[in-house]
């Protein structure tokens, strides 16, 4: 089965027309994107959008021979008219699946926000997954196509990561599946940052006009195993972090920082921590981290190690000039060597966050430096067992290493 994108943008195309935005501003020529159309095998429509008969013609098609046009979009996505010669397009209902003549079987699968998904089986028995901009499988389980892996899912990765995880969880998506992005609009970022963080979620972007062969082997994105995210006060980590394991289901939200009594403004960082978290993940509340990077299970957001080191600074009695020389300070050490040896370890994925103090102002008081120096001693053996280190500042973030 071969599927050529004649169009991978938002409904409206990017650039947005009479948009000044600056990812708008530099998705001009080769960059831009027209609304998202699927075509397979030449026979089969998934989306009618504006100009689809010349997208298809600078791929190297014809829509000549298409027998089907299905629709995806909420209220039917962008208004266009029927070439001549194309048949009338229609949907499939949730659940119903539509035979075609040229051994192609579409099955609808229901979604949770406006719009269909639809699920296509080839000659070959080859499958594919295409879900509408905005929205995610609901309901999608044994029984549901969940059973066995998509070759090709095509769905808007980086608005609805949540529903890849959701895929994830009933193996829809296993590691050989191929996951492309598409419904790109001007609200994300372009170029390396798009790839970047596309790759975070096991996925990839192409450019309008691409054919694929679906299950032939295609590179997937690695995702990497162990991430380190530093950043300093307000600069975004923590949204970089969460953004990393967001397509992927059952994860484990490791919050060193506890609760603290009569603090409302700490009270109100931990609300909204929560809020924007998805409703799928856990939260555990420890400093005891050594034990779960020991353990088998689903992916853990640590946040933060500089929470932890304080917690572990305050054990040792680092603040005491004469508790520290007399065992403190070699106490950090070897915890901070333990918590290195778990990281080295774990088989599990593991996104940690860390505060970088060491570009600022020289601390005022003695203990302001130890807090500062140890930190920057935790963030480096933390960082030496990641294979990918990041560095946020205003909201963007830099690959250190990976």
């Amino acid at each position: 089965m071969e599927l050529t994108l004649l169009g991978t943008g938002a409904p409206e195309g990017l650039p947005l027309p009479g948009c000044s935005c600056a990812v708008c501003a530099t998705s001009l020529g080769g960059a831009a994107r027209a609304a998202t159309a699927l075509l397979v095998d030449g026979v089969l429509l998934l989306d009618l959008t504006p100009g689809a008969a010349f997208a298809a013609a600078r791929a190297g098609h014809s829509l000549g021979g298409v027998r089907q046009v299905l629709l995806s979009h909420p209220h039917d996505g962008p208004a266009v008219d029927v070439p001549v010669g194309l048949p009338q397009p229609g949907r499939v209902a949730d659940g119903r699946e539509l035979a075609l003549l040229t051994g192609h079987r579409v099955r609808a699968v229901a979604m949770d926000a406006p719009g269909s998904g639809y699920e296509v089986t080839g000659p070959d028995g080859q499958r594919l997954l295409y879900l509408p901009p905005g929205g995610a499988p609901a309901g999608f389980g044994e029984g549901n196509g969940g059973r066995t892996p998509y070759e090709l899912v095509v769905a808007d990765v980086v608005g609805r990561p949540d529903g890849i995880a959701r895929l994830r969880a009933v193996g829809a998506v296993g590691p050989t599946t191929d996951v492309v992005a598409v419904h790109i609009g001007h609200g994300v970022p372009r170029g390396r940052e798009l790839t970047r963080r596309l790759a975070a979620a096991g996925a990839r972007a192409v450019p309008d006009g691409t054919t694929l062969a679906v299950g032939a082997y295609e590179e997937v994105p690695d995702v990497p195993r162990r991430t380190l995210v530093l950043g300093g006060a307000r600069s975004g980590k923590s949204v970089e972090a969460e953004r990393r394991l967001e397509s992927f289901p059952d994860v484990l939200y490791v919050a060193t920082g506890g609760t603290r009594r009569d603090d409302a403004e700490w009270a109100e960082r931990v609300s909204l921590h929560r809020e924007r978290r998805p409703a799928s993940w856990r939260t555990e509340e420890t400093c005891d981290l050594g034990p779960l990077l020991e353990q088998d299970g689903p992916p853990l957001l640590i946040d933060c190690l500089s929470l932890w080191l304080t917690h572990v600074m305050d054990e040792v009695g680092a603040w005491d000039d004469a508790e520290w020389s007399g065992g403190g300070e070699r106490e950090l050490r070897r915890r901070v060597a333990a918590l290195a040896a778990a990281v080295r370890g774990t088989r599990r994925t593991v996104v940690a966050v860390s505060n970088e103090v060491g570009s600022g102002i020289v601390p005022a008081t003695a203990s302001g430096r130890r807090y500062r120096d140890e930190l920057g001693r935790l963030n480096t053996a933390f960082a030496a067992e990641c294979e990918h280190v990041l560095l946020v500042v205003a909201g963007l973030a830099t690959p250190l290493r990976g």
